[in-house]
């Protein structure tokens, strides 16, 4: 038995169509006010500003030397935002998700934010090459293209990615609401973790946040092109299932051969099986004949029964079934006054008297 999400599909009916969410006029302006911010960061870490300022105190304050004892439960915390172990716990809730209301659009869209993430975070994280806190050179110095990858901040970005898409994907208000307070605890937990570690600035946990909100935002605008993604995996679904069919081989029950019957109709059939057995009568008979036999004929020793057989089966010789002649010498023993009749004696006289000499 199947147990993967297709087979669902295939054996329980569709429920009732989920509303998927539309770039409102209000998602809209808190798309565009999150897209001023995220420039902002970027431009106040580019001249230099009081943002990197700030950035270098938190370094020099080095949380992780005030508060040691918070050390090894951050360590552990942190994988919160770690993109391979959070992809595959909520990929699994997703999965199940896709199994109970019976569409792929929960793990379709995971998917469509988890790239947007990677092409969004990466393009910025190579284009500025900004160096991490334990790699700084400079003091007040903004480390930008210098070949480092840490601005923004993954862990952060990630976080308020793939918690944030349970909150985008609920389907009552009541859920939404909670899972939004949950998913934005987890990711100001996991940005001020790298903070408090020193892996991260503080202007690069910004940033992160920014980067991840601004994907939940636009997601709306690519519903229609999930739509039709999870339509042709379904309908590539159906052609691969229909190929295998058709491959596999259909098998055959045993066919028994039936006797073959030899059917007479009409007059000129009638004549042929006539014939037939004539021919076959004579063949016989001339074989009996052959081997000084008589078939057919009992007085002269040959058996009635005898053509009847050769005409059932003609392809076996007919062997005479009369009773062998008796010998020419007689069976009966010799008598001592008995003459034998073989022997030679006196002629006997002809009728009319002796002849005259």
């Amino acid at each position: 038995m199947r147990t993967d999400i297709f087979a669902r599909l295939d054996r329980e009916p569709e429920p009732p169509k989920i509303e998927t969410p539309r770039m409102s006029r209000h998602r809209i302006a808190l798309f565009g006010g999150t897209l001023a911010f995220y420039l902002a960061i970027v431009v106040a870490v580019l001249v230099s500003s009081w943002l990197v300022t700030l950035d270098w105190k938190v370094m020099l304050f080095r949380p992780y030397q005030q508060w040691p004892q918070l050390h090894a439960f951050l360590d552990y915390y942190v994988v919160l935002g770690q993109r391979g172990p959070t992809a595959v716990m909520v990929a699994s809730w997703l999965g199940w998700r896709s199994w109970r209301q019976h569409t792929l659009r929960p793990l379709l869209t995971l998917g469509a934010s988890l790239l947007l993430l990677n092409l969004s975070v990466g393009a910025v994280k190579l284009g500025l090459g900004r160096l991490g806190p334990h790699y700084a050179t400079q003091i007040g110095s903004a480390e930008l293209f210098a070949g480092g990858d840490i601005f923004p901040s993954g862990h952060t970005a990630n976080a308020v990615v793939t918690w944030g898409i349970l909150a985008y994907l609920a389907t009552t208000p009541r859920a939404r609401r909670y899972l939004s307070a949950a998913s934005a605890f987890v990711s100001l937990g996991v940005g001020l973790t790298t903070v408090y570690i020193g892996t991260h600035w503080l202007s690069d946990v910004l940033l992160g946040w920014t980067a991840g909100l601004l994907i939940l935002l636009a997601l709306p605008w690519f519903e229609p092109l999930i739509t039709r993604t999870e339509v042709w995996i379904l309908s590539v679904r159906e052609q691969w299932r229909t190929r295998r069919r058709l491959r596999k081989p259909v098998r055959q029950a045993p066919v028994t051969p039936e006797p073959v019957a030899l059917a007479l109709g009409g007059d000129a059939t009638a004549q042929g099986a006539q014939e037939a057995a004539r021919e076959v009568a004579q063949g016989a008979a001339e074989e009996a004949a052959s081997s000084g036999s008589a078939p057919g004929a009992a007085g002269a020793g040959g058996h009635p029964g005898t053509a009847a057989r050769a005409r059932a089966h003609p392809a076996h010789p007919v062997r005479p079934e009369r009773t062998p002649p008796a010998p020419a010498v007689s069976r009966r023993p010799p008598h001592a006054d008995r003459t034998p009749r073989s022997s030679a004696g006196p002629s006997r006289p002809v009728a009319g008297g002796p002849v005259a000499p």
